[in-house]
């Protein structure tokens, strides 16, 4: 197993808890993103701050042992994991209703 799906396991494993809660909320979010938002968003900002900090271990790993080049192509492989759970993941933080389209009229 590659190490960073090692670390995407070790990541899960340690705070399960949470990530079980963020799963439900994911899938709720995703059938009702105006519902869920902003409890999406105070959830979202634990869960990414867990990320962070196994991406950061991830890496700090790659550039002791000298491999400090290959660390960016490391990370985005390490976010794509995540993606691949929670493919919202990316909402996170997302204001409603910010956004807004006009009609125009052009007749």
């Amino acid at each position: 197993m590659t190490k960073y799906k090692e670390y995407v396991k070790k990541m899960l494993a340690a705070n399960k808890e949470l990530f079980e809660a963020f799963k439900r909320l994911h899938d709720e979010y995703a059938l009702n993103p105006d519902k869920w938002q902003e409890e999406y968003n105070r959830e979202g900002e634990k869960v990414l701050e867990v990320v962070r900090d196994y991406e950061n271990r991830l890496c700090l790993q790659s550039e002791k042992g000298g491999y400090a080049k290959f660390t960016p192509a490391l990370s985005e492989k390490f976010q794509a994991e995540i993606k691949k759970l929670f493919p919202m993941i990316y909402h996170i933080g997302l204001k409603p209703d910010v956004f807004t389209l006009k009609k125009i009229n052009l007749f």
